[in-house]
């Protein structure tokens, strides 16, 4: 008996766009280029709309973020850098202000 492995599947960002233009400009059903490319409808519905909303910023690939979020990661990084360094601070504070025996 064979084991069915869970490998994620990639997609390029170009092979995503050819996708969607093959449902916006073919005329064929989503489920259709779904059967045919071997992917799920959702999945095909997820890069139209991401597509739609941003063309120029659709499918960053490798991980990586769009602009917003990116920045909104960053941001959380440096609050969470910045929470670090006033708790040291508190605890020098506390260390110097006992006194001396």
């Amino acid at each position: 008996m064979s084991k069915r492995r869970n490998t994620r599947r990639t997609f390029s960002r170009e092979y995503k766009i050819e996708a969607v233009r093959m449902i916006t400009k073919g005329g064929h059903s989503f489920a259709q280029i779904a059967r045919d490319l071997d992917v799920r409808g959702d999945m095909l519905r997820r890069w139209k709309r991401e597509l739609e909303q941003d063309e120029t910023s659709a499918f960053p690939g490798n991980g990586q973020l769009r602009g917003e979020a990116q920045e909104i990661r960053e941001l959380e990084r440096k609050c969470q850098r910045l929470r670090q360094e006033r708790d040291i601070l508190k605890k020098a504070l506390a260390i110097f202000s006992t006194p001396l025996r």
